[in-house]
């Protein structure tokens, strides 16, 4: 639609953007670093932030970053995840049997586990997303999960990624013995203005365009609106985007952003 209007190659604001053209900045870089170091130690790492912070894209660069011989990534996103399901949807994943019984299937992830890490020399990592939809059951076999060889080691690298509601509910009482077991706490934080300004200025090179589309004062209203989550960014963005070429505007202003604010977004 506007892509053709301002001679844009590829469409800016969306979540199917490359890998290596995704935004990075000392922070995210932190977070991507900590997460690798999980993977190649075999920890159990939380990644944790609001909902639209970028949490998901994260784990889409982990995942791409570990691809090679080196690294079996497997990823799970179930609202309804039991430990059961858990199980056999990793053991699916590695083109193994399933098992009806959670201890059975449970059991043959630790064999595979062995196999990998043994014989193959590859190191198994497991992404849960959607982490603050976990029911207590499926909290509480983590503890099971991780116990291997006598709680001598980890069997896997385990990442869980959440809303901050997760953190929250595992600083409870009654999940203090899953807390005690997470090595690595990552915190995806909202942008500040500079850094929303340059993800825009980004995302609009990655388009293809050349030259500024959005003023300063236009980004500005942008931030306050979006309060720096990206999610939002994204959908102001577009909305604008939008806005300006049915109305043959080359430059979007800060009244054109209020006026899409005002009307298309909220």
């Amino acid at each position: 639609m506007y892509e053709k209007f301002f001679e844009m190659t590829d469409t800016p604001f969306t979540r199917g953007i490359p890998v290596d053209m995704l935004y990075h900045d000392r922070d995210t870089e932190e977070i991507y670093n900590r997460l690798v170091y999980a993977a190649d130690k075999q920890l159990f790492a939380l990644l944790v932030g609001d909902a639209g912070a970028g949490k998901t894209t994260m784990l889409r660069r982990l995942k791409e970053g570990l691809e090679g011989p080196e690294y079996a990534v497997l990823y799970l996103a179930d609202s309804r995840l039991t430990p059961r399901h858990f199980y056999n949807g990793l053991l699916e994943q590695l083109g193994c049997e399933t098992a009806f019984y959670r201890g059975d299937a449970r059991k043959a992830l630790h064999k595979q586990i062995d196999i990998m890490r043994g014989v193959e020399h590859r190191k198994l990592v497991v992404i849960v997303d959607e982490g603050h939809l976990l029911d207590r059951d499926m909290l509480e076999e983590i503890r099971f999960l991780l116990n291997y060889k006598m709680d001598s080691e980890n069997p896997l690298a385990l990442i869980i990624s959440g809303q901050t509601e997760l953190w929250e509910k595992l600083q409870k009482q009654a999940f203090r013995a899953i807390m005690h077991r997470v090595d690595i706490r990552c915190i995806l934080a909202p942008f500040d203005f500079s850094q929303t300004k340059t993800f825009i200025e980004q995302q609009i090179a990655y388009s293809g365009h050349t030259g500024p589309i959005f003023s300063e004062d236009a980004m500005k209203v942008i931030f306050d609106f979006s309060a720096g989550v990206p999610r939002l960014i994204n959908r102001a963005c577009t909305q604008a985007l939008i806005y300006a070429y049915q109305n043959r505007r080359a430059i979007i202003d800060d009244r054109m952003v209020q006026i899409v604010l005002e009307g298309e977004v909220t």
